[in-house]
């Protein structure tokens, strides 16, 4: 009896803001989907990384989705692997449609961390409807938590004239010289890792006295470059 020939892959990576980009959130799916490849004796002929775009952005808005379906149609590939379902899409309707046009392509595409075929379902009404409301669930509860958010917001609005969150990092006493070193470590090459080892080396801590992470220092350095980009798009506005 032959052997069952591998997956011929490609892995499908997101994130939806730009902070993420340098975060650990490529990192994390990474090792679910290398998981997934080692423990399937999957063939990973390729890894598509979309940067800072939503799961309810469309494949037309998706430029390493749109060469992931590129590089299917070369032919050789039979698999999709992603870390989780909401990595595809978060809106349900984008999700199905996605799902269905592998599917007609004959892909599948595989949910990495609980190891699901996402296109088992295409012609079987109750996994469908299972998928569905699992995806329904997940829409209607982060929609739920930005409700009862923007809820507590205005609340707070009406009763002291103003909500302010917790002040971005830089703007407290003796933070602007931390973000300029940051800043500097980063122009000079250094990933977001590089920079949050060397702080923690040298005993500069975050604050409530933690550690600095990859993640704060990506926030740090992005929130940043947004600063700088807005003063220069307003003095050539006021050129």
């Amino acid at each position: 009896m032959n052997a069952p020939t591998p997956p011929r892959a490609v892995a499908y990576l997101r994130v939806s803001s730009k902070g993420q980009v340098e975060g650990d959130g490529f990192d994390r799916q990474q090792e679910v989907i290398e998981a997934w490849v080692a423990q399937n004796s999957a063939d990973l002929l390729g890894v598509f990384r979309e940067e800072g775009v939503s799961g309810t952005t469309e494949l037309v808005n998706r430029p390493a989705l749109t060469r992931l379906t590129q590089r299917i149609l070369e032919g050789g590939i039979d698999t999709v692997v992603i870390e989780k379902a909401d990595r595809l899409a978060r809106d349900l309707i984008v999700s199905e449609l996605l799902i269905r046009q592998f599917s007609e392509m004959g892909v599948r595409v595989i949910e990495a961390e609980g190891g699901n075929d996402l296109t088992a379902g295409s012609d079987n009404p109750t996994a469908t409807l299972i998928r569905q409301v699992l995806g329904a669930i997940a829409q209607f509860e982060k929609s739920s938590i930005v409700a009862k958010l923007r809820t507590a917001r205005n609340r707070v609005k009406r009763e002291k004239g103003r909500c302010e969150g917790n002040k971005p990092y830089g703007e407290k006493p003796g933070e602007a010289e931390v973000v300029k070193l940051i800043l500097g470590m980063s122009e000079k090459g250094h990933t977001v890792r590089q920079i949050a080892a060397r702080l923690d080396a040298i005993g500069i801590l975050a604050r409530g006295g933690k550690l600095f992470s990859p993640c704060v220092v990506a926030r740090v350095i992005s929130r940043e470059r947004m600063r700088v980009n807005r003063m220069e798009e307003m003095a050539n506005l006021a050129v």
